[in-house]
């Protein structure tokens, strides 16, 4: 891995958090994540699901985690099953952990490989009588391929029917949108590695620079920096395209008088940011182009300082909404008329700015989280208005992600990230 060790404390402290959320007489099961295949031999680069990483620090492929809280034999409480490795291996693929080497990541004591994996379960699953499966249910969710972890649940259910299931995933959607101090820290290291990519390319872009450039731009300081990669598809939407809001073909010129909506950031150890700058390509903002950009720089000000312990998620998009209605009246984008006659679920505010404005970040870009429940202190969110004008030629999106505070405004971990157009301005020209 790119990234430093990660203090094991963090993962012994997320399973003691889990097991006390789990029922009396149960066992929960973690898979990783597949190795994709492409084509022949080639596979996509492997990603480690994001639970089983969140409650082992595990971070390799065919790893199982086994919880067992009220196990009778105090050494199976807790439980990873690794690939075994050897010299043939460690000579084709690299170093893999060992045991002692799993336990360091992990906290964890017993590890087995798993080719024991069965009879190791046929003793436990003996012992319990509630299995918990991890199923994804995050709201934006669409999966079409069959997963490891969906295969060990087939397997699993099948094998052993008269056990009573249970969900992981509303347990780990609460633990995991409230951030540890230790991931706090993670992710401002990602937002530092992101705040180096930026002004690099500040320095960077001119006339005629070509979006993928920027792109590679920003990939270099990265990986210099510890980051395997991008945490997303980035997005270098430079004049009409930043109208597009998931642009990500990244291959045009970019054109003076030109704006461009970077949306970029960086992960550091499978911990994601989200950035959202726009910048001219001259180095100099229209004076048109400079007043739409404050005002969505207003509306994220503003925004930031609604996330508060007790807000849900719903309410704070209204209130949102009444602040870009106000800019957009300014602007001469919509007129009293429009806003009297608008359609209550589709305001009109919406034809200028029709994505919501926050979203739980941390392991995953879109974090877990449940939106129906009250924000809490030390939840990360972005906040990312936009305003996007296809018939003046260019769209404004500016994001920076803050922790939420038991007290005071939010913590913004992107406040060194240049957002005012003035520094832009001073910054590209300098």
């Amino acid at each position: 891995m790119k990234y430093h060790r990660i203090d094991s404390s963090l993962f012994v402290k997320n399973r003691k958090n889990f097991a006390a959320k789990m029922q009396p007489s149960s066992i929960a099961v973690f898979n990783s994540n597949d190795i994709y295949p492409v084509s022949a031999d080639s596979t996509l680069p492997f990603e480690q699901h994001r639970d089983i990483f969140f409650l082992s620090g595990v971070d390799q492929e065919e790893s199982i985690l086994v919880l067992f809280p009220d196990c009778p034999n105090p050494k199976n409480r807790e439980l990873l099953f690794l690939k075994e490795t050897n010299e043939h291996i460690a000579v084709w693929e690299g170093e893999k952990l060992t045991k002692d080497a799993a336990f360091t990541t992990s906290g964890i004591k017993t590890v087995y490989w798993l080719q024991d994996l069965h009879k190791v379960m046929a003793e436990i699953m003996s012992q319990c009588e509630t299995v918990y499966i991890n199923t994804n249910e995050h709201y934006r969710a669409n999966v079409e391929t069959e997963t490891r972890e969906d295969r060990f649940t087939k397997w699993l259910k099948d094998k052993y029917p008269a056990h009573r299931v249970a969900k992981s995933n509303p347990i780990l959607q609460r633990l995991r949108s409230v951030k540890d101090p230790i991931e706090l820290d993670l992710i401002q290291k990602a937002c530092d590695i992101t705040e180096k990519g930026f002004r690099r390319i500040l320095n960077f872009v001119k006339p005629d620079v070509w979006e993928f450039e920027i792109e590679a731009e920003f990939m270099h300081e990265f990986l210099r920096n510890r980051s395997k990669k991008f945490a997303y598809t980035p997005i270098v939407a430079s004049g009409n395209n930043a109208n597009v809001l998931h642009y990500i073909e990244n291959n045009q010129q970019c054109k003076a008088g030109d704006l461009i909506l970077l949306d970029v950031g960086a992960e550091y150890a499978n911990y994601s940011s989200d950035m959202s700058r726009t910048i001219p390509v001259s180095g100099t903002f229209t004076a048109r182009q400079k007043e739409v950009y404050n005002a969505v720089n207003r509306v994220k000000n503003a925004a930031t300082k609604l996330l508060t312990p007790g807000t849900i998620w719903a309410d704070y998009h209204v209130e949102v909404g009444k602040l870009m209605t106000s800019e957009l009246l300014g602007l001469g984008l919509i007129d009293k008329a429009d806003v009297q006659n608008e359609d209550p679920n589709w305001p009109a505010y919406k034809k200028y700015f029709m994505h919501g404005t926050s979203h739980h970040m941390g392991l995953d870009t879109h974090d877990y989280g449940i939106l129906t429940e009250p924000m809490q202190a030390n939840m990360v969110f972005t906040v990312e208005p936009g305003i996007y004008i296809p018939d003046e030629g260019f769209g404004i999106r500016l994001e920076d992600d803050v922790v939420i505070q038991e007290n005071g405004d939010p913590f913004n971990l992107m406040r060194n990230i240049p957002i005012e157009a003035d520094e832009i301005e001073d910054i590209m020209n300098s």
